[in-house]
């Protein structure tokens, strides 16, 4: 009986495999969030990779961040330079802008498209001056900037060659080459890694001539190859630690090779390290067979495959940031979200530098100052100065939203010192601080012992509004906003005056604007324009403020005022402000 034949052993290739550095995600929302917003275009990335440098763990092409397009360049850019451990491989990543919308994405034509992408560059000769398109890869994503997690997905394409690429022998390198031919593999493949102009180059020639010398050339040379060597190797920066399975790149180049140069029997060498050296013990030599497919053409593209598996299921892999951010910068994420979210539609204009670099000062922690701070955290003001004598009493916190029934036990929490206390603990991030002190006030005569603390508290109160941009007058007493509206016309601030009655409120800018403001606000001058200054709380009066809290009744002294109205007259104080701010001319 005629002996049966025996079937061709199937080249298999180990997949490779995807890393992801946290510092890629944290890059990737800033981008997101700052530029982006809601465009969904693809974005050019670059990954990186490297031969397997260890016998036991195969490499991965991980993303960094330095992975994205840096701000000045296009979002459709170049792939940057690598080094002998980082070398650069071009991908594209599509994030969408909702999860449903991730998982209808046509995720076999992505892939088709970039396999096309792959094999137009194989046609075209590109791959021979930059081989590393033949390690194209893309990623689909969503990224919920709320709770810092991300979904995601990588896919390699590789190119399905039919018939498929048969295995005729396998072996480690070392014992393929001759001891004399291993020395000079291994100084040849060093010093390609060692030359800047090469470490990141990942497909290559190897060239042994007949007198055991070794060259490594690259693929464009091939022709030049041709009758000068004894060996001529195919070789790659291989990732897969395997000793009996090639890495994943060997399939698109075993494509390029089937294509440019009809070849049928193709040596390849899989090239790997050890501590930064050659390592020919590892890296691995093969023959295959590549048969030619008769109905093959240039303008028919393969079928492809590479979509990775997570934990061997066609799924994507899902990660969570939140855990591991330290909570303080997370919190600040957090609340910059909902402004930076404002840019992407609602108000593209919004200059968040300038909110977020203004100093304010709130003369008055009660009703309206509690409001007011609350407010301007909203807005993202990180710096607010509280300037109170008042102590917090049991009747303050239901109105009073900065207190608890802790700041008043015992004989009760300074007012400045609780509200301090109190953005502290909201968000860890503000820049905040507190001045128990009283506000000299008209109409209240002051004995000659007090003379010398009252004039220490007009120069403090000079000193505080002149280092703030922006002073708010919520006190509860007409005459004790008198001295801050003359001092803040002097020293030419922003002055936010806000007054309860029972069920009406008032909210009203003083003066011209701000002429000394910090660094972050020197374009907001609004004297550049020749408009009239405007007026102040006081302007219309005929007669100096007088005493209004002498032989008042209990209701007269206290603010009896509609519960609602603060948090309106508060939040229309704020505003006012803001858009002051967001003006062309301050």
């Amino acid at each position: 009986m005629a002996e049966k034949e025996t079937p061709p052993i199937i080249l298999q290739f180990a997949p490779l495999n995807s890393s992801v550095d946290e510092g890629f995600w944290h890059s990737f929302s800033s981008l997101k969030l700052d530029k982006l917003g809601i465009d969904d275009s693809p974005i050019s990335i670059t990954g990186f990779s490297g031969p397997c440098s260890h016998p036991q763990v195969s490499n991965h092409l991980t993303l960094l961040s330095e992975s994205l397009p840096l701000e000045e360049e296009s979002l459709i850019g170049t792939t940057s330079h690598g080094n002998r451990n980082k070398c650069p491989v071009p991908g594209i990543l599509y994030n969408t802008n909702t999860v449903e919308s991730f998982n209808k994405l046509d995720k076999q034509s992505l892939l088709k498209a970039e396999a096309k992408k792959i094999w137009e560059d194989i046609q075209s000769g590109k791959a021979l001056e930059d081989s590393s398109v033949l390690s194209r890869f893309l990623v689909i994503s969503f990224a919920d900037l709320k709770k810092w997690s991300f979904r995601y997905w990588f896919a390699f394409p590789a190119l399905v060659l039919d018939p498929p690429v048969s295995l005729i022998e396998l072996k480690p390198a070392s014992e393929y080459f001759s001891s004399e031919e291993a020395e000079s593999v291994s100084a040849a493949c060093n010093d390609w890694r060692d030359s800047d102009l090469t470490t990141d180059v990942p497909f290559f020639l190897v060239s042994v001539s007949s007198d055991s010398k070794a060259s490594i050339r690259h693929l464009k040379d091939w022709e030049a190859c041709q009758g000068d060597h004894q060996k001529l190797l195919f070789g790659f920066y291989d990732p897969c630690h395997l000793p009996s399975n090639p890495g994943w790149p060997l399939r698109n180049y075993l494509a390029l090779i089937r294509s440019r140069w009809n070849l049928e029997t193709v040596w390849f060498f899989c090239y790997r390290e050890s501590r930064g050296f050659a390592d020919l013990n590892l890296s691995l030599v093969g023959q295959a067979s590549v048969t030619l497919s008769s109905g093959e053409s240039a303008e028919t593209v393969p079928n492809s495959v590479g979509w990775e598996l997570n934990k061997g299921k066609r799924v994507p892999r899902s990660i969570s940031l939140a855990n591991s951010m330290d909570p303080t910068r997370l919190a600040v994420s957090a609340v910059d979200l909902n402004l930076k979210l404002m840019r992407w539609r609602a108000l593209p204009s919004l200059n968040l530098n300038v909110l977020s670099s203004v100093k304010c000062l709130l003369l008055g922690a009660g009703t309206l100052g509690c409001q007011v701070a609350r407010t301007l955290m909203g807005w993202g003001i990180r710096n607010i100065t509280f300037v109170d004598y008042g102590k917090v009493a049991m009747s303050n916190p239901v109105r009073q939203s900065l207190y608890t029934f802790e700041d008043c036990v015992g004989r009760g929490e300074f007012k400045a010192v609780a509200a301090v206390k109190s953005l502290k603990q909201i968000f860890p991030a503000m820049e905040t601080s507190g001045v128990v002190m009283a506000i000299p006030m008209p109409g209240h005569p002051i004995s000659s012992q007090e003379e010398d603390s009252v004039l220490g508290d007009c120069k403090r109160l000079s000193d505080l509004i002149e280092s703030h941009d922006a002073v708010f007058l919520l006190t509860d007493t007409r005459e004790s906003r008198w001295l801050p509206s003359l001092l803040c016309a002097n020293a030419n601030k922003i002055a936010i005056n806000a007054a309860l009655g029972f069920d009406s409120y008032m909210v009203m800018r003083h003066g011209a604007g701000p002429t000394s403001l910090s660094d972050d606000m020197q374009n907001l001058d609004i004297n550049k324009t020749n408009t009239q200054r405007l007026g102040c709380y006081f302007c219309n009066d005929v007669v100096a403020p007088q005493d209004s809290m002498t032989d008042r009744t209990l209701d007269q002294q206290c603010t009896v005022t509609r519960p609602g109205l603060a948090p309106i007259a508060g939040a229309l104080a704020v505003e006012l402000l803001v858009g002051v701010l967001q003006h062309p001319h301050g």
